[in-house]
């Protein structure tokens, strides 16, 4: 597929953006000033890590800021509280707790591939047993109707392969999901390209409720393709935005015209890091602040020659003042 068909209109899809949940990387901040770049319909949160015991509220709010303004970012865009866990009571029982300081939605995390989360029964780990996933969505479902919110649930391809995929998502609808975003790797497959969007059709071509493709969309082209291949409207997009945050401004851009914006200059994106540093102004300890910016940093290598260039140049700064004077030298 060529570039140049990417502009034809009659090929245009016209779905909603979400920004995916990555844990430890997209934080209450990293989500503010993403939304701020424009173009994002929804986002998820990273997980709330569901055991044995029914968290207080600071807990929700640490990992969702936004419940105190509605559950929605300061540009009123939705924010969805994400749980993992695999006991059904429990995970219940913090679903209800969510619901109650104010989550607006709750989504359940089976695609994580964390090796300590999936010891623990979380995550992928349950994609071996759709039988148990449907049961943990309908016990949830059916204990927030009175709350009036929607359960949700994210899922990878399979675990080692991906012969219980569709089995997986039939167990969601049935589970009472209202939507299924569905990562097109398995978790053997770890972010390795490539991602398989065509393996999502099959998925959607099955199940009655929204499905939303997810998994290597960097680019405008990787949007088509993989809203192309999986037949879905609608996209969620991670590691993507991170490397260029104005990608899905770019992709409404396109959806709304059939022309391009042009490309992300490394000056914007350095911009963003600064307004990253300058917001967290002591909240956290440089330390922390300086290996968040080098984190992100190394996400805007994807694709980029000036992202690689600057990666290279400031990795190895050991103090967040360094790093942040040569970064605006930069932009």
């Amino acid at each position: 597929m060529s570039a140049n068909a990417v502009l034809q209109p009659v090929a245009r899809p016209h779905g909603a953006l979400g920004l995916a949940p990555m844990e430890g990387v997209i934080d209450g901040l990293t989500r503010a000033l993403l939304c701020e770049q424009g173009g994002l319909d929804w986002i998820v949160t990273e997980f709330v890590r569901v055991t044995n015991t029914i968290y207080p509220p600071r807990v929700f709010h640490r990992i969702c800021p936004e419940l105190a303004q509605g559950c929605q970012t300061v540009g009123t865009t939705p924010v969805h509280l994400q749980l993992l866990g695999s006991d059904p009571a429990m995970m219940t029982a913090n679903a209800v707790q969510a619901a109650r300081l104010g989550a607006r939605s709750i989504d359940i995390n089976f695609g994580c591939p964390a090796k300590l989360v999936n010891r623990h029964d979380g995550g992928a780990s349950l994609l071996r047993r759709p039988e148990h996933m449907e049961r943990l969505i309908d016990d949830m479902q059916r204990a927030l109707r009175p709350f009036e919110i929607p359960v949700t649930a994210k899922i990878r391809l399979g675990f080692d392969n991906k012969q219980l995929a569709l089995a997986c998502a039939l167990a969601a609808e049935r589970g009472g999901a209202s939507r299924l975003t569905v990562h097109a790797r398995t978790k053997a497959e770890g972010y390795r390209r490539p991602a398989h969007w065509e393996w999502v059709r099959r998925i959607r071509d099955r199940i009655s409720i929204p499905v939303v493709v997810n998994g290597d969309i960097q680019t405008l082209e990787d949007y088509w393709r993989a809203t192309t291949l999986s037949g879905c409207q609608d996209a969620m997009i991670g590691r993507g935005l991170l490397a260029d945050p104005a990608l899905a401004r770019r992709i409404k851009h396109w959806q709304h015209t059939g022309t391009r914006l042009p490309s992300t200059t490394w000056a914007e994106k350095a911009c963003v890091l600064l307004n990253y540093a300058s917001r967290v102004d002591g909240a956290l300890p440089d330390k922390v602040t300086l290996s968040l910016l080098k984190q992100w940093l190394n996400m805007m290598r994807l694709g980029s020659h000036d992202g690689e260039q600057w990666f290279q140049a400031l990795k190895r700064e050991r103090t967040l003042d360094e790093f942040t004077a040569r970064l605006a030298d930069s932009a």
